[in-house]
């Protein structure tokens, strides 16, 4: 199963791309799940040690369905918008939280094959920085981040939103991105498998 993960508090474009990057590799035969932060309570990890020592987070909240979903696939999509350079707060808070989920086995991640995608008000937003923020969280966990490659989709799928719905959906440059991204990943994925 590959789960998309879509970091936006509200539901607009990088809703709408998560939902068209796992429509596309549906349409390669892969079964997808859909998790969007958007309206979940998912507090910040205080890093208090809790989940160390009695293999489980003490919040009891909306994590818990992110946390079955990871334990579930074989590929990860994270998608956010670009806030101030970086990712949002809402997506950081998924990223450490799964310390939990590393609590109980540090290889919870390991060799899934992951890909980002980033959405930006301009068309240099800092889209770049937030694949990066998310490629480098697959590094830490051990998650094979997967690339659009050369020409277009260096590090991911990027899209420029003018800060609408409207404006991401208009941008060939981006959905050009995700297809590219989306080929590479489900290549690997099916590579991967045999």
């Amino acid at each position: 199963m590959i789960v998309g993960i879509s970091g936006s508090p509200r539901m607009k474009a990088t809703d709408y791309v998560t939902r068209e990057a796992l429509n596309m590799i549906e349409e390669k035969g892969f079964e997808t799940s859909y998790f969007s932060i958007r309206g979940k309570q998912i507090s910040g990890c205080m890093h208090c040690d809790y989940c160390i020592r009695e293999k489980e987070c003490v919040k009891k909240d909306d994590m818990y369905e992110v946390y079955d979903l990871l334990k579930k696939c074989e590929g990860l999509i994270m998608a956010s918008p670009c806030y101030n350079g970086g990712i949002s707060a809402q997506l950081k808070a998924v990223m450490d939280r799964t310390r939990a989920l590393g609590a109980v086995d540090t290889d919870f991640l390991r060799n899934k094959v992951g890909m980002a995608i980033a959405v930006g008000g301009d068309r240099a937003g800092g889209q770049e920085l937030v694949i990066q923020q998310i490629i480098t969280y697959y590094v830490l966990t051990g998650v094979i981040p997967v690339s659009g490659g050369s020409w277009g989709a260096n590090l991911g799928a990027t899209f420029w939103s003018k800060d609408t719905l409207e404006g991401v959906k208009e941008d060939k440059e981006g959905f050009k991105s995700l297809k590219m991204t989306v080929n590479k990943f489900t290549e690997f994925l099916k590579k991967k498998c045999k």
